[in-house]
């Protein structure tokens, strides 16, 4: 196979791969919170050295298909990696609301990077950093223990995310 065949056939994956995460979004599988909009500031409320509640949640549109909901929040821009501020799954798929300061019954809750098993919210060392909310629509429950953490949760959900979205918020430390 020439080498122009191989770039044409990685450009037909890259276009497949394109038209399925689009179509992914189509669908309006969605995560939002009223508390703070899509990229704005987290209020001082939701961080760790305030009053450390998590936001209510509102998820859309889970795919028909889906048996669990898996939740992640996370800090990319911490300077010791990614930092992991809340692992919950086995959250059921017909939940349209995670209520402030509250974990669905049933759904199981992960060792965060502070090495706790709930939310824990922004506090970062310097600057300002992005958390993310990602919610995942699961193909099946997940069997693992409560205090599982994100390296396990994430090589279990592995072949098993049909559709996922997510937000983020932002926040600067010293607030």
């Amino acid at each position: 196979m020439s080498l122009r065949h191989v770039r044409r056939l990685w450009l037909g994956v890259g276009l497949l791969a394109l038209a399925a995460s689009c179509a992914r979004a189509d669908n309006g599988f969605g995560v939002s919170t009223p508390a703070f909009q899509q990229g704005a500031v987290i209020p001082g409320k939701y961080a760790y050295h305030e009053q450390n509640v998590s936001p209510e949640l509102q998820i859309k549109n889970v795919p028909a298909n889906a048996r669990s909901l898996m939740l992640i929040v996370d800090d990319p821009d911490s300077p010791a990696g990614r930092w992991t501020h809340w692992l919950v799954w086995n959250i059921a798929p017909g939940t349209t609301e995670m209520a402030q300061g509250r974990v669905p019954v049933d759904a199981v809750q992960g060792r965060n990077s502070f090495g706790n098993l709930r939310y824990d919210g922004p506090a970062p060392p310097t600057g300002t950093h992005r958390y993310y909310f990602r919610v995942s629509a699961l193909d099946s429950a997940l069997m693992l223990a409560a205090g599982t953490g994100r390296a396990a949760l994430d090589q279990a959900a592995k072949g098993h995310v049909i559709a996922e979205t997510e937000f983020y918020g932002t926040y600067s430390a010293g607030k």
